[in-house]
């Protein structure tokens, strides 16, 4: 069956969620309508495709005892120069997106992984662009507010062609994920466009060629710095 390559996020919703997809398309970040804004639990991981009924049952397990968490953003800062991505910080609910990944990441589930670097919640509006075009980023969002509640998080897989599509959703205290209808508010549109009528075997095969290839440059954009 190949292997494919996951991510698990919090989906920003819209109105602000194309906004700010919108605005890192501006700044000429090339990755922007490949990655629904986000706010990364499990960064870019590379597994086998029979493992994925245990992932989902895994993850179905974690939404199930959460509940909903009020999230704040607010202004911009950087990783730089460790990391060359610019986002806007999370001012309320990075306790929970933290605690949160701890359960999705659990040494005894089938999500357990080291991070590159220490888990930073936020939403990334530009990443690997000039310096010129991260700094205009940074001091154009510096005044950005957006406030919501939370209500679950996302299954995502990366494509052949490097988008990030929607797998399954997970409201917080469902028995089990949702398939990829519209259960939460989101900017998908992007992502979505070829979702429908796909072989989903076919893209899991070749997964595994797109990984060894593309893995280092793709997997960035849903990663930890990202």
């Amino acid at each position: 069956m190949g292997t494919v390559t996951i991510g698990v996020s919090i989906a920003v919703p819209e109105p602000y969620g194309s906004f700010l997809q919108e605005r890192r398309a501006g700044f000429g970040d090339p990755a922007a309508h490949g990655i629904p804004t986000h706010v990364t639990l499990l960064p870019p991981t590379e597994v086998d495709a029979a493992a994925l009924p245990g992932i989902e049952r895994h993850l179905a397990e974690v939404a199930a005892g959460w509940g909903p968490f009020p999230m704040r953003l607010s202004g911009t800062d950087t990783f730089r120069p460790l990391s060359p991505v610019v986002f806007v910080k999370i001012v309320e609910g990075a306790e929970d997106c933290t605690a949160l990944q701890e359960r999705v990441r659990a040494a005894s589930g089938p999500c357990a992984r080291e991070l590159q670097f220490p888990y930073h919640p936020h939403v990334t509006v530009a990443h690997g662009i000039s310096e010129e075009a991260m700094d205009r980023a940074y001091a154009e969002l510096k005044d950005y507010e957006a406030a919501w509640t939370i209500e679950g998080f996302a299954l995502y897989e990366q494509g052949q062609d490097g988008v990030w599509r929607l797998e399954r959703e997970y409201p917080f205290g469902s028995a089990g994920g949702r398939g990829p209808g519209p259960t939460f508010p989101r900017q998908t549109q992007h992502a979505d466009r070829d979702r429908d009528g796909r072989d989903r075997a076919r893209g899991r095969d070749s997964a595994r060629d797109r990984g060894r290839d593309h893995g280092s440059a793709r997997n960035a954009s849903l990663n930890v710095t990202e």
